[in-house]
C-alpha cells in the first residue's frame, strides 16, 4: 500500500467492518479511525460495538469512547476530529484504517463539508423537534412541501433532512439545487471497499450480534445510561436498540421479544446503509472477502 494511502472499510452494520479492518491494520501497521457517530459514546461501548480493551491494545483506536452522553456528535466537530488523527496517524509513519457506517460523516471526511450556510442554534431547534413522533412527521411534512427533491433523495436520513431544511430556511432554496454542478473532489488518497453480505448472510450475523450484546450486559448497560439521561441528551439517545431495552425493562414485553425486536430494527437500518453506500460512496469497491483478499487487491 503506498505511503499516505488511507483505507476505507464501510458498509452496513453487523457486516463484519471491524474485524476486517482489525485483521488489515495489524497486518498493514495501522491505527483505526472509527467512523460511527454512536461509537464516540464512552457509556454505549456494548450496545455500539466498540473495540474491546485488549483490541485496542494491540490496535490503537481513534474517536470511539471519547464523548460524554451530553455531549452533541455532530459532523462538523468529528470531520476536525477525526483530520486530526488521521494527520497523526500519517505524521508516524503509520497506515490510518477508517471503518464505520456511519454514512454521512465518512463522506464529509473524504469529500469535505459542504460551503452552504448553516446556523447551529437552528439545527439545534429542528434536531430537538425531530426527537418526538409529532415533529418528526411535522419536519416530514415541511421539508416535503418545501423541498421534494431533498425530502425524496434523504427521506430516510434524518440529518441530511435536518440539514436540507435549515439550508431551506436560510436561503429559501433547495439544497439539491445549491450542491447541483459542484464537483466534489476526495481530500485524501484512499482505498475504498464496501464490505457486502448476501441478506440471508447478514441477517444471521445481526442476530448472532444482538444475541451477544445481550448476553454480554448490553440491558445493564442500558439501564444505567438510561438513568444518567440518556433520552434527554442531543444526540445520544439515537444509538440503535436503547429504546427497545427500555420498554423490556418496564415490562412491555419479554426478553425474546427483545430479542427479536432489536434483530427487525438492526436489519432495517442495515438495509438503509446499503442503500445509501450504493448510492452515495461510489469510489468504495463493492468486497465481501477476508483480510488476505483485501490486502492482496491493495498490495
Amino acid at each position: 500500500m503506498k505511503a499516505g494511502h488511507l483505507l476505507v472499510i464501510s458498509g452496513a452494520t453487523a457486516s463484519g467492518k471491524s474485524a476486517l479492518a482489525f485483521a488489515a491494520a495489524k497486518r498493514l501497521n495501522g491505527e483505526i479511525v472509527s467512523v460511527d457517530s454512536m461509537q464516540l459514546y464512552r457509556d454505549l461501548p456494548i450496545g455500539t460495538a466498540q473495540a474491546s480493551e485488549k483490541e485496542k491494545q494491540e490496535v490503537p483506536h481513534h474517536l470511539t469512547g471519547i464523548y460524554e452522553l451530553r455531549e452533541r456528535s455532530e459532523v462538523f466537530r468529528f470531520c476536525a476530529e477525526a483530520d486530526a488523527a488521521i494527520a497523526d496517524i500519517l505524521s508516524r509513519g503509520k497506515v490510518p484504517v477508517l471503518c464505520g457506517g456511519t454514512g454521512l460523516y465518512l463522506k464529509a471526511l473524504l469529500y469535505g463539508l459542504d460551503d452552504l450556510p448553516g446556523d447551529r442554534d437552528l439545527r439545534k431547534e429542528l434536531d430537538d423537534l425531530y426527537d418526538s413522533e409529532a415533529g418528526e412527521k411535522l419536519l416530514h411534512e415541511k421539508i416535503s412541501t418545501l423541498d421534494p427533491a431533498a425530502f425524496a433523495k434523504w427521506k430516510q436520513c434524518r440529518r441530511r433532512l435536518i440539514r436540507a431544511l435549515e439550508v431551506f430556511m436560510i436561503t429559501g432554496k433547495s439544497i439539491v439545487d445549491l450542491q447541483q454542478g459542484k464537483r466534489q473532489q476526495l481530500r485524501y488518497d484512499i482505498h475504498a471497499f464496501m464490505l457486502e453480505r448476501e441478506s440471508s448472510e447478514l441477517k444471521e450475523r445481526i442476530a448472532h450480534r444482538a444475541k451477544t450484546m445481550l448476553d454480554s450486559g448490553w440491558i445493564e448497560e442500558a439501564d444505567s445510561a438510561i438513568k444518567a439521561g440518556l433520552f434527554s441528551t442531543p444526540t445520544a439517545h439515537q444509538a440503535l436498540g436503547y429504546r427497545l431495552i427500555d420498554q423490556y425493562i418496564k415490562g412491555e414485553f419479554s426478553r425474546q421479544e427483545l430479542f427479536e425486536k432489536i434483530c427487525t430494527a438492526t436489519w432495517q437500518y442495515a438495509r438503509r446503509q446499503r442503500t445509501w453506500f450504493r448510492h452515495q460512496h461510489p469510489e468504495a469497491e463493492i468486497f465481501s472477502g477476508n483480510a488476505d483478499d483485501l490486502l492482496t487487491l491493495i498490495g
